[in-house]
């Protein structure tokens, strides 16, 4: 076991949110819908969109029996609304190939529509309670000072960062599921992008970073995802016209959301090259 299991688990004990998804009550497709939503977003503006999602639809069965359209409708304003066409794809497989029910094993998960590695790992291990590497931000950050002494890892997962995080699994199934939503947990809360509070921290005395002296982060510049005037929000501007009407959507309404024209027409463009868009017959627009 490493030093840092102890002092982990014991302040996850302490100082865990209590979250739907992690409620003992919690079903597996709790946790699923939970991992599809908070994927860049931020759990306060998820958990109200996760409770009326699940109060509307508490199996996958019932999502499926929807058009995607309504998944789209109910994603709200949460972001990259793509994982709700995703999420309802994903409902339609677990009804047609598990009957029903979500896979627990990470092969079977892998192979739904729109569940990625960490996705696959993060629902067997939080609904299934199985042995898995789950790199998330959060994690990622946390053994990156802890481990290796710096500030922040690389923009995306290498291989050195995967079998580290291996080598840190506890040996046992239920132990190594807490260590990773403990670890998680410690990054959210904790060790932060800005301002970590290592004085909060169980294993401040353990951190390679911290033993540095803090240094700053030397690699390549860190992309900041801008949103003001973008195509991102001009697409978000429309969606919004679409979900907030029962039924067709003329261009004139759609017009309305946007004043340039040439982003406007590129962006709904976009949107129905999705599929998060239906052009009608008829010239009007629609959610698929």
């Amino acid at each position: 076991m490493s030093d840092l299991h102890e002092p982990v688990l014991a302040w996850y004990d302490e100082h865990a949110r209590e979250l739907p998804w992690r409620s003992p009550a919690a079903t597996a497709w709790s946790v699923m819908v939970s991992e599809f939503m908070l994927q860049q977003t931020p759990v306060a503006r998820v958990l109200p969109v996760h409770e009326a999602w699940l109060r509307r639809w508490p199996t996958p069965g019932d999502l499926a029996a929807e058009p995607a359209g309504e998944a789209v409708r109910a994603w709200g304003r949460l972001g990259y609304p793509r994982r709700a066409l995703r999420l309802h794809a994903a409902a339609v497989a677990i009804v047609e190939q598990h009957d029903g029910e979500v896979p627990p094993s990470y092969d079977d998960l892998l192979a739904l529509p729109g569940v990625g590695d960490y996705t696959a790992a993060a629902i067997a291990t939080f609904a299934f309670g199985r042995r898995h590497v789950v790199l998330d931000t959060n994690v990622r950050r946390v053994l990156a000072r802890v481990a290796t002494g710096v500030e922040l890892p690389a923009a995306s997962v290498t291989r050195a960062e995967r079998t580290l995080a291996a080598e840190l699994l506890p040996p046992d199934d239920p132990t190594a599921a807490t260590w990773s939503v403990a670890v998680m947990e410690l990054g959210a809360l904790v060790c932060t992008a800005a301002g970590p509070r290592c004085g909060a921290c169980p294993v401040a005395g353990l951190c390679a970073w911290r033993r540095a002296g803090h240094p700053a982060y030397d690699g390549p510049p860190r992309r900041v995802q801008a949103w003001a005037g973008t195509d991102r929000q001009c697409r978000g501007r429309l969606l919004a016209a679409l979900r907030e009407t029962e039924g067709e959507v003329t261009q004139a309404r759609l017009d309305a959301t946007w004043d340039d024209q040439l982003q406007r027409a590129r962006s709904l463009a976009g949107l129905v090259e999705d599929g998060l868009v239906v052009r009608t017959p008829r010239g009007t627009y629609t959610l698929p």
